[in-house]
């Protein structure tokens, strides 16, 4: 069996260079982590270059570098830990399923995500801030 090492991979057209660290990491073309109650504090992050605070658990994810089209995928978890100690985790979505009046969640530049608690998916309720969001984005 032989090794082969290389520093750095790209395609045939010598573009979409890839790291070998890169492809052992899952290689996600966009991800973050940030605060929810304080949305200026983006912990950690690859090519996301803000987050704006829509309001409550609303927030939209500012993107670095575009993607080529909006058929990327998106996948997102929330942590919350109150001042008790008290801890939730769960699941985070794009707005459009969760309310129909958001038809573009997703741009080429940016993706909108709304944080809900409980079974709750009205507009009148159920949105919440929580301590630890991690959004992940993949495609082209």
């Amino acid at each position: 069996m032989s090794t082969l090492k290389v520093t750095t991979i790209q395609d045939t057209s010598g573009g979409n260079a890839s790291t070998s660290e890169q492809i052992a990491q899952g290689r996600a073309k966009k991800w973050v982590v940030f605060n929810g109650y304080d949305t200026g504090n983006i912990l950690d992050s690859f090519d996301v270059s803000s987050i704006t605070d829509n309001g409550t658990g609303d927030y939209t994810i500012n993107f670095a570098t575009a993607f080529s089209s909006v058929n990327y995928v998106f996948s997102g978890a929330v942590n919350n830990r109150d001042q008790n100690g008290d801890q939730a985790s769960g699941a985070v979505r794009g707005p459009s399923g969760i309310h129909q009046e958001y038809q573009s969640f997703g741009t080429t530049t940016a993706f909108r995500v709304e944080v809900r608690y409980g079974a709750r998916h009205d507009s009148n309720g159920g949105v919440m801030d929580v301590t630890r969001i991690y959004c992940a984005f993949f495609g082209d």
